[in-house]
């Protein structure tokens, strides 16, 4: 297989761009991209690039696990070899060379794929819906802020400064001319888009100052989930290049709201093509009512997945500054206060909104999650409560309210192991677990200015 021979338009395409150099990709479980810089002769013709295995356990700091709670890890750090997937092949358009970036998949040197790769584990969910031929289509909201650069992590995060000299300083919504302040970096940044073939639809002010919103055009959550992956890098290169930084963090600045990624789904019949979220008489069907109700019941168990950091449950705290970020998990009709908002559409178009994931977790692992827990509704005919009417917010916050109360929800939750894998399911959460610890290592500002000469 080292001859790429399961891959006879890879050179076509590489000729056609003249390309010279390949970055061979793999998202980790962060969604941080790792891999390897190679030569495009020596890509084609020397055979697949390999990674240990390893780097699925590494956490966001780059340590790993202790060793008590690796007793599921193969301690030598196996090989992986890079498969190319030829979907997911783009330019980087902004270097000097023409340059090929490829995501992979991961296969072992005996040929089973690797399940700690959360590209895998959204394949693997996938593969439920496929072989009951329904196809899930979603589509990614992703939400951000630009801010000014920041060398030094004990400072707080300022708005960046924009075409008029001055900071933001108030909420503008959907303001155009907020927008335009940063005019030279999105056209940039859409340039760059257009180069990669990412499906970008619309660009729009968020709640807060710098904060802005992405939005993709609906499609194959594969696809999509490797778009945001790239989408994410492109964004903070484009933001580098002029003189800011962009930001996925869940919660980046105190006062300011949170930036989400809210992921919208259907539900496809392979063989008819049609919508199964609707029925016959255009109405929400039955399997829409079992996947709302598997998302009830699964998602607060699912939340490392969505809500993966320290930081990410500050964007679920219900404060002044919270703007729309769910505590729950009801769901209503264009309603914007619950955790699963049903938008007014056509019986076509009827889908649902997942507004729990922050925009810092990983795409893959957001969709793979989300996705379970509805198709786990539908196998089990689970009924959802009744959709809300009126604000979510007076009903309390039934999410978990830190990582560490998450992580063992999830780890007691059987169905969703059963479906994202054991194996993954065990690496998640002692990557996490580990993080966790990490956190809690660091004495915070608030410590030393209200505990240090007062208890």
């Amino acid at each position: 297989m080292s001859n790429r021979q399961e891959l006879p338009l890879l050179n076509d395409w590489f000729q056609q761009h003249g390309i010279t150099e390949v970055e061979c990709l793999v998202a980790d479980m962060t969604g941080i991209l790792k891999g390897k810089i190679m030569p495009a002769g020596k890509y084609l013709n020397g055979g697949r690039p390999r990674l240990p295995d390893s780097i699925f356990i590494q956490t966001v700091t780059g340590g790993y696990p202790d060793d008590e709670e690796t007793q599921f890890w193969n301690p030598v750090e196996r090989d992986m070899e890079l498969v190319p997937d030829p979907n997911a092949v783009y330019l980087v358009p902004w270097t000097e060379d023409a340059t090929a970036q490829i995501i992979h998949d991961c296969h072992y040197l005996t040929g089973e794929e690797v399940e700690l790769s959360p590209r895998h584990v959204l394949k693997r969910v996938l593969a439920l819906y496929e072989a009951r031929g329904w196809k899930p289509v979603v589509a990614p909201e992703v939400e951000f802020f630009l801010v000014k650069t920041n060398t030094d992590s004990d400072y707080p995060l300022e708005p960046p400064i924009g075409r008029n000299g001055r900071q933001e300083s108030s909420r503008q919504s959907f303001s155009i001319d907020a927008v335009n302040e940063f005019d030279p970096l999105f056209e940039e940044m859409y340039d760059y888009c257009e180069a990669m073939g990412l499906d970008l639809d619309t660009l729009i002010h968020e709640e807060g100052a710098g904060q802005m919103e992405v939005n993709f055009q609906h499609g194959d959550p594969l696809t999509l989930a490797d778009q945001v992956i790239l989408f994410k890098r492109t964004l903070r290169e484009t933001a580098l290049r002029h003189g800011m930084y962009a930001t996925f963090m869940a919660k980046p600045m105190a006062g300011e709201p949170g930036s989400s990624m809210h992921i919208h789904q259907s539900l496809m019949d392979v063989e008819r093509g049609h919508n199964l979220f609707a029925g016959d008489d255009g109405q929400p069907s039955r399997l829409f009512h079992h996947f709302i109700g598997g998302l009830q019941r699964y998602l607060p168990d699912a939340m490392p997945l969505l809500a993966p950091n320290v930081n990410s449950y500050r964007r679920l705290l219900r404060t002044e500054s919270s703007g729309s970020a769910p505590i729950n998990v009801e769901w209503g009709m264009d309603n914007r206060t619950v955790g699963l908002r049903v938008p007014v559409s056509t019986p076509e178009a009827t889908r649902v909104e997942n507004r729990l994931a922050g925009a810092d977790a990983n795409p893959y692992l957001v969709m793979a999650s989300s996705l379970a827990c509805g198709y786990l509704g539908m196998l089990s005919q689970l009924e959802p409560r009744p959709p809300m009417v009126g604000s979510a917010w007076s009903h309390g916050n039934k999410l978990p309210d830190d990582i560490g109360p998450a992580l063992e929800l999830l780890r007691e939750c059987k169905p969703l192991a059963d479906i994202l894998g054991e194996r993954f399911t065990n690496s998640y959460l002692a990557v996490k677990s580990a993080e966790h610890r990490e956190y809690f290592q660091v004495i915070s500002s608030w410590e030393r200015e209200h505990l240090l000469l007062r208890v």
